[in-house]
């Protein structure tokens, strides 16, 4: 067995380092342009595990995390998935041993070896307040790993949408309040089919409807909100919700009277019959 120093002296190729894309599909491409093409989900699943974990890890805690359920964790899916891996950064143009960090006891990625990790992109963006919600909505390509229904990443799967949600209810709101009323429309309706207890989701498509829609939209998506919140909350709408309700009801009104004047102008003035 080499020893960890002999481990961890060994560095990547700058051309052979990988760009992983976690967010939505598992994608894996070297800086020199090559594909690495996972065909497995044992692949896959493992890559996103190691991705991760950003340290290695013994191989019968990894096998645990990824097959609980494997009656033979340390020989079975974990060394499949640890061959797939091998073949698939040879046939990209990588050699295996500059990206992993392995032997008969441990595995993890080399610390140099991932140039690129779209999960840390989007979460410095989120934590920077001059990147802004836009680019990190942008960047949030998908949840993570979608596909892989691993229970080791349900946890990290969830709270990576939280921030996306989080981004997403600002990016609604802060359209709404540049006028961009489809664009405010567009997020809202996304933030409301991931989580529609999101009531200030609600609230920005209530507005919407009350700038460019119908009295009856604006009714429609009220009582939407406040079914929703009572079933499953036991609540009613919040008093800022009720205020929005008010204003893009008037709002609507106003707009539908404005329309009737102009279908409907005032009659002229009959014009005076003069007697000779």
């Amino acid at each position: 067995m080499p020893s960890g120093d002999a481990v961890t002296e060994r560095i990547a190729p700058t051309d052979a380092r990988l760009r992983i894309d976690l967010l939505g599909r598992v994608s894996i491409r070297t800086t020199a342009g090559g594909d690495v093409r996972l065909l497995g989900r044992h692949a896959q699943a493992l890559v996103t595990l190691l991705a991760l974990t950003r340290r290695p890890r013994t191989r019968e805690a990894i096998a645990a995390d990824l097959w609980p359920d494997s009656a033979a964790i340390s020989t079975g899916p974990l060394r499949q998935a640890l061959y797939q891996l091998r073949q698939a950064l040879a046939a990209a143009g990588a050699d295996p041993d500059d990206i992993l960090e392995a032997d008969s006891e441990s595995l993890g990625l080399r610390p140099d070896a991932v140039s690129s990790l779209d999960v840390d992109a989007f979460e410095r963006c989120t934590d920077d307040p001059d990147c802004g919600p836009e680019r990190a909505v942008a960047l949030y390509a998908g949840d993570l790993a979608e596909g892989l229904g691993h229970d080791c990443f349900c946890a990290e799967r969830e709270r990576l949408a939280d921030r996306f949600e989080d981004a997403l209810a600002t990016v609604a709101a802060a359209r709404l309040a540049d006028g961009d009323v489809n664009g405010a429309r567009l997020a809202a309706e996304q933030l409301v089919i991931r989580d529609p207890l999101r009531e200030e989701a609600h609230a920005v498509l209530i507005a919407v409807h009350g700038l460019v829609g119908t009295r009856s939209q604006v009714v429609r998506q009220y009582r939407r909100v406040t079914e929703i919140l009572a079933r499953e909350l036991g609540e009613v709408p919040l008093p800022e919700t009720d205020a929005t309700y008010r204003l893009a009801l008037s709002r609507a009104v106003q707009r539908s009277r404005s329309r009737a004047e102009l279908m409907d102008p005032p009659s002229r003035r009959p014009l005076a019959v003069l007697s000779r």
